[in-house]
């Protein structure tokens, strides 16, 4: 179970649960399908899917935990064209135009007439708990998802002192450093794909992909005073991401160092496999993290 987006979160106190705590105190809040009338659910799944039996999966103190939401898919197209229609129905029989709030309860009851037969589809969202090293890591790479995650999770703790990734140096200032001068710490590679901003508001945007970034065009841009708001990088020959200036990271791959560790254990079935991606995927993510911070000047826990 490789994750491709990291959503970082400092834990700022002690996660002392144990993982059996951890499960019951998930447990009210298992995933259910959704209601006829019900337009989305979110709930504890089971990491190991259909293999799985617990809603908590503990390897070396890293606790794997999956969120799941399922929805009802109404087009707004066909939702806009039905509301519409009754709106004018309506305003035919009563010679007048309907009010902001009549037409709102015409398309709640529209909505509540077709919920029950939309279509419905479901995600899944993991994310692990580091006790040793105090991370929370959400495999999503929007903000929301990640927050809606940490959100279950604190309605089935009570409470989650966690606060997102912060350094003491800017990411864009280091970025922009490292592209301006050709210059970057020897276990980081710049790769072929960024973005450029200008720090004014509503500044111009220029993304670049496939795109040698050592150019002089690229530096042009840069002293004129864009700022590098996401860059592709790799570390150590072992991870390629890229990182943006809220230090998310985006289209995690980790390389072959890392994969060749995996195909020299074999294993027999998927919940084997599981237990042995993850576990090497943490340990590694555990080595970067603290690297991670190093390059940007450091945690800053004020």
């Amino acid at each position: 179970m490789w994750f491709k987006n990291l959503s970082v979160f400092r834990l700022t106190e002690a996660f002392t649960l144990t993982p059996e705590e951890l499960e019951k105190k998930l447990d009210p809040l298992s995933f259910r399908p959704c209601g006829l009338h019900e337009e989305s659910t979110f709930g504890w799944a089971f990491p190991l899917g259909k293999a799985g039996q617990q809603l908590v999966h503990n390897a070396n103190g890293f606790i794997m935990l999956c969120g799941k939401k399922e929805e009802r898919v109404l087009p707004a197209a066909v939702l806009n064209e039905m509301v519409q229609e009754k709106i004018f129905e309506k305003e035919e029989q009563q010679a007048r135009k309907l009010s902001k709030k009549e037409r709102t309860e015409i398309k709640d009851e529209v909505i509540f007439d077709l919920l029950p037969k939309a279509f419905t589809f479901s995600r899944k969202i993991y994310a692990y708990i580091d006790t040793k090293g105090g991370w929370l890591l959400v495999d999503a790479a929007s903000a929301k998802n990640a927050e809606d995650l940490l959100s279950l999770l604190r309605k089935s703790l009570g409470s989650l002192p966690a606060v997102p990734l912060n350094t003491i140096e800017k990411p864009t200032s280091i970025m922009t450093q490292w592209l301006l001068n050709d210059k970057t710490p020897d276990d980081i590679t710049v790769e072929d794909e960024c973005e450029l901003r200008s720090p004014e508001e509503l500044g111009g945007i220029i993304r670049c992909k496939r795109h040698d970034l050592a150019l002089p065009e690229i530096k042009n841009h840069l002293n004129t005073g864009k700022e590098v708001i996401k860059l592709a990088v790799s570390w150590a020959d072992r991870i390629s991401f890229i990182i943006d200036e809220n230090l998310v990271i985006k289209r995690l791959r980790f390389l072959d160092l890392i994969q060749d560790q995996v195909t020299d254990i074999e294993t027999n079935d998927d919940a084997t496999q599981f237990d042995v991606d993850f576990s090497i995927m943490s340990a590694e993510l555990a080595n970067f993290l603290p690297r991670l911070l190093e390059l940007f000047g450091g945690e800053n826990k004020a």
